[in-house]
């Protein structure tokens, strides 16, 4: 074969733009690293690793420290550095630093809370998305918008609400947490919600409200109706309701909505 042969033509501006774009509408909108990656390359051997006399070997846990000990488990690793917090600010510090959930690294920023930490209600989503990931904060993009109107319709706002996600970390191109990534996440919010101890918790949508209320049914079921949240310290009053998203696309089911804010007025003047 010649060098013309081995080698494909390059993209016109045209053909470019439009694989960008057909890029774009799958989800690939960001790149994970700085450099491009030629992954047809062959991988370089890897060099040997030393170990000192006496290390054991990577899968003796009784020659691993202590910090290190389920390491090889991130979701072992996320309840024991959960529990190491005592305060939400240590929480805050923990998961900085936490690299047991691969989100964090294809993510901009750390979406760890907003709103009032001594707030009476507590609100819970699933996962960042574009706008929080470049903000730092959870829910300040279109949805988060649509989320402070309906804090005011019930007469709160930021100061006066405490606001999260299942997920710190937003899910390239949006997509949809893994149960892995929830699952490791899940010590670090039920951590959150036991450091913050709120009177009432709103989880926003399905996804939230099935995982933290161990739930199978869809969220038109399980909206409007009160349950039981165990922190294990105390028992909070938890109810689901309609993402904000969610009723971006669906605007008729906002009167659903409007009746499971009514309830959480009426939870919190009790």
């Amino acid at each position: 074969m010649t060098d013309r042969q081995n080698h494909s033509p390059p993209l016109s501006r045209e053909a470019a733009r439009a694989l960008l774009a057909w890029q774009l509408a799958a989800g690939a909108d960001e790149a994970v690293g700085d450099a491009p990656v030629d992954r047809l390359a062959p991988a370089a051997p890897s060099a040997p690793v030393s170990r000192p006399a006496g290390t054991g070997t990577p899968g003796d846990a009784a020659t691993l420290p202590a910090s290190d000990h389920g390491a090889h488990d991130p979701v072992m690793s996320a309840r024991a550095r959960a529990r190491e917090a005592t305060s939400l600010e240590e929480l805050h510090h923990i998961l900085e630093g936490f690299e047991g959930c691969a989100l964090r690294f294809t993510a901009k920023s750390l979406c760890f809370a907003d709103g009032n930490p001594e707030a009476r209600v507590m609100f819970v989503g699933e996962a960042p998305g574009a706008e929080e990931d470049l903000q730092g904060k959870p829910f300040v993009g279109r949805a988060g918008r649509l989320l402070d109107r309906m804090l005011a319709a019930i007469g709160l706002d930021r100061t006066s609400a405490y606001i999260t996600n299942v997920v710190y970390w937003r899910p390239p191109g949006n997509r949809t947490p893994t149960p892995q990534e929830t699952q490791v996440c899940r010590p670090f919010i039920e951590r959150q919600i036991e450091l913050a101890d709120p009177d009432v918790i709103v989880f926003l949508g399905g996804a939230a409200a099935k995982e933290m209320l161990n739930r199978s049914e869809g969220i038109l079921k399980m909206r409007g109706k009160w349950f039981d949240y165990d922190t294990g310290r105390r028992t909070i009053r938890a109810i689901a309701t309609l993402h904000p998203a969610y009723l971006l696309r669906q605007p008729g089911q906002k009167r659903l909505a409007w009746r499971d804010l009514v309830a959480i007025r009426k939870a919190l003047s009790d």
